[in-house]
């Protein structure tokens, strides 16, 4: 948000309205920038528009300035006519149940196996997948814990970090609310644990040379992964699958709207994406023709329709075992 506002600001509003004080600003200044840049850039119009209005609202606040010259001001009546944040997704860019199990069996000898399982079984964002620790594991609950993400800090300079380490840097959350307590299924706790024995292989093979930050998703030498890690290998994997050519966060997607679709509390699927208000995710994932309001907030049977069945296997590799995931819902409880 920081980097897009100021983006706007720095290209779009000062080239325009900077040579005036705010207290000069008029209506008609205002207007005559949203009627040029929607004539070009309709999307970047909108943004300037809720940049404008924050601006003018915070300098009334301070009292910087004694009316909101942004108040009467539109976007073009084409503009208005959009839904503007509100939409739904649209089905050929989410997976269906049969899909979803296609795409994590085919995933299972890629290098972002546990990635996928993250984003379409769990609905985490890349940033958090990858600042994701085995410190926030808890082992007797089988929960994990989102505290941070991995991304460039505010007004960072590449002088002061070593090369390709500037956008790997522990920032905080998208919001507070992104900061949450999640239960692994034991088919991704099963997958973890694989991915487990690998670093400490590694740890112990590469010595001083390896990184010891315990992230989970890592280089073979511990670093971190970068945010566009996974694109080469989900891109050829849709291709090897024969499924849809969707984006990595329409897995997320995918995730919150079957959630909706099959009768999930709103509430609590708002809990598990990370979303400030309950709103942002009926709105913004749902299908609202498609959505019951009052369902029950537990994720046993979404999760028994995506993981593979369980089959028959002659070696000792547990990764295709299909374990009740009923389990992991009353552990506390039991505990």
């Amino acid at each position: 948000t920081y980097y897009n506002f100021s983006n706007v600001v720095k290209n779009h509003i000062l080239p325009k309205l900077g040579g005036k004080k705010m207290s000069a600003l008029s209506l008609a200044d205002i207007q005559e920038l949203y009627n040029e840049k929607a004539k070009c850039w309709p999307a970047v119009a909108k943004q300037i528009k809720v940049v404008i209005g924050l601006a003018m609202r915070y300098a009334l606040e301070m009292k910087i300035i004694t009316n909101d010259p942004s108040v009467g001001a539109y976007l073009p009546k084409k503009e208005r006519e959009r839904r503007g944040h509100i939409r739904s997704i649209e089905e050929q860019k989410t997976l269906s149940m049969e899909q979803i199990q296609q795409l994590i069996e085919h995933s299972r000898n890629t290098p972002i196996h546990l990635m996928v399982l993250f984003n379409v079984l769990m609905g985490l964002r890349r940033s958090e997948i990858i600042a994701l620790k085995y410190s926030d594991l808890n082992y007797i609950h089988r929960t994990i814990s989102v505290k941070r993400q991995l991304g460039k800090k505010i007004d960072a300079d590449q002088g002061g970090y070593e090369h390709g380490t500037i956008t790997k840097q522990e920032v905080p959350t998208k919001t507070r609310s992104s900061v949450r307590t999640l239960p692994v299924p034991d088919y991704v706790y099963e997958a973890i644990m694989e991915e487990k024995k690998k670093y400490e292989d590694n740890k112990a093979r590469y010595g001083a040379r390896f990184e010891d930050s315990g992230y989970i998703c890592c280089s073979q030498y511990g670093a971190p992964r970068s945010a566009g890690y996974h694109w080469k290998y989900y891109k050829q994997l849709l291709r090897k699958s024969g499924l849809p050519d969707i984006r990595w966060h329409d897995l997320r997607s995918t995730y919150c709207t079957l959630l909706l679709k099959n009768d999930f509390s709103p509430k609590a699927v708002s809990q598990l994406m990370g979303h400030s208000k309950e709103i942002i995710t009926v709105d913004v994932y749902g299908d609202q023709q498609e959505i019951i309001s009052d369902g029950v907030p537990e994720i046993e049977a979404f999760m028994k329709n995506v993981l593979p069945e369980r089959r028959c296997r002659t070696d000792n590799d547990h990764t295709d075992v299909m374990i009740d995931v009923s389990q992991y819902i009353d552990t506390r409880k039991e505990s």
